[in-house]
């Protein structure tokens, strides 16, 4: 399953966020309301989410081109964008006990993430 939202890392909550308005902790919550509306839904064992990163706008269309479908190794990371999802969705995520995570570029504006599940 596709779903086109924009991946969000989870950022490390302080207190203060309750009622200081961090951009961050505001992305963050603008995700986890959609991905609630969308109903997205992530398996507790056997399924895979590969999150489709956006090239910056600034790279030349030869690098955009080399890099297209490529392992993203930058920031943000891998453990925090799965976090965001798990969080978003399950009241208590710890019934996941098998889930494989991957990032990748996209030439697309917007980043995305897709969901498989293993047929056994």
């Amino acid at each position: 399953m596709i779903y086109k939202i924009q991946p969000v890392p989870k950022p490390r909550m302080l207190q203060s966020d309750r009622w200081r308005r961090r951009p961050a902790v505001l992305r963050y919550w603008r995700f986890c309301d959609e991905c609630r509306l969308r109903k997205v839904w992530v398996p507790e064992s056997g399924g895979s989410i590969t999150f489709h990163l956006p090239m910056p706008p600034s790279w030349p269309a030869k690098k955009r081109a080399l890099f297209d479908g490529q392992p993203h190794r930058q920031k943000p990371d891998l453990d925090n964008l799965g976090k965001s999802v798990l969080d978003a969705i399950y009241q208590d995520d710890c019934c996941v006990h098998d889930l494989r995570l991957s990032k990748r570029w996209t030439s697309e504006a917007v980043g995305y993430f897709t969901v498989e599940v293993e047929l056994i």
